[in-house]
């Protein structure tokens, strides 16, 4: 009747994922999901042909065509799954070069400014811009603060109801928030539904393993949060008594300590550096106890 393609959440997302994939393992890992996707999809296809009735056994071209094309899926995605492996092998092999640094992961829902703060961090020039799942593939970089060197990366935004087969094609990418040390938990305060998706951020991390690592819960966009809740006349001492009683309310919440900072105008990036500098050397403590690290 509309004479438009229609099509449901899973897909949307996997073309929003095919659009964004700039790697050959995000290629890759798309196409994987797609095919996974499209495999108990393909009946119905092939319908036209259902009237043109064979002899013996009454198997209709429509019925053979489908099982070809079964097949080639079924093809693809075995060789997809061979290619995923190898890239794999290489990505563990440049983890392995890393040596013995601390790693921070930044994890988060989609669109919550990870990648805005990448930058701020590391002085890098990751791309970053105001849309579903920017980042697709994961990003890492060497930092060092008060002579303290650490890795810092950017993964993969989280999202609600995220389909399954994504999310085993990019069990990969989230190794990187697998073996990290430390979590950085990045929340878009402003949004109206950013408990909902802390939920779901704790949710995929469950799922991964990696809920009972070390996290600091990043508050961003504090200055839209603001233009957004705030009365033009309410004075600067009641604003700072909300934001208080908020932090700590969503403290109590999740049970995790948290920093509210805006990546846009830089404020309270100090005191999320300062925070992460204590989180980074006490875990080196834990890990080498004996030995005073003279970097």
């Amino acid at each position: 009747e509309l004479k438009v393609k229609i099509i449901d959440r899973s897909s949307l997302i996997l073309d929003i994922f095919a659009r964004r994939a700039q790697t050959a393992q995000a290629k890759t890992q798309v196409e994987l999901a797609q095919m996974q996707y499209l495999l108990p999809r393909l009946r119905g296809l092939w319908t036209h042909l259902e009237r043109q009735r064979g002899g013996i056994g009454m198997r209709g071209p429509g019925e053979k065509e489908i099982e070809t094309d079964r097949r080639i899926v079924r093809d693809k995605i075995a060789r997809l799954k061979k290619q995923l492996e190898k890239i794999d092998q290489q990505n563990e092999t440049q983890r392995k070069t890393r040596g013995d640094l601390i790693r921070v992961a930044l994890v988060g829902y989609t669109n919550v400014g990870k990648s805005t703060i990448m930058n701020l961090l590391t002085k890098s020039d990751v791309f970053a811009e105001n849309k579903l799942f920017a980042t697709l593939d994961t990003t890492v970089r060497k930092v060092a603060f008060d002579r303290t060197p650490f890795l810092l990366s950017d993964t993969v935004g989280f999202i609600r109801k995220l389909p399954h087969h994504l999310v085993e094609s990019f069990k990969s990418t989230l190794d990187e928030v697998r073996e990290s040390d430390i979590l950085l938990h990045v929340v878009d305060l402003a949004h109206p539904q950013h408990e909902d998706h802390i939920r779901t951020v704790n949710e995929t991390l469950k799922e991964l393993e990696a809920l009972e690592k070390p996290t600091l819960m990043v508050f961003n966009k504090i200055d839209l949060y603001r233009e957004r809740n705030y009365d033009l006349y309410l004075e600067d001492d009641v604003k700072e008594e909300i934001e208080v009683g908020l932090k700590q309310r969503l403290e109590a919440q999740f049970d995790q300590e948290s920093v509210l900072v805006s990546a846009i105008t830089k404020e309270n990036i100090e005191t999320l550096r300062s925070k992460m500098m204590e989180m980074v050397k006490g875990q080196y403590h834990i890990r080498y106890p004996y030995i005073a690290k003279q970097w």
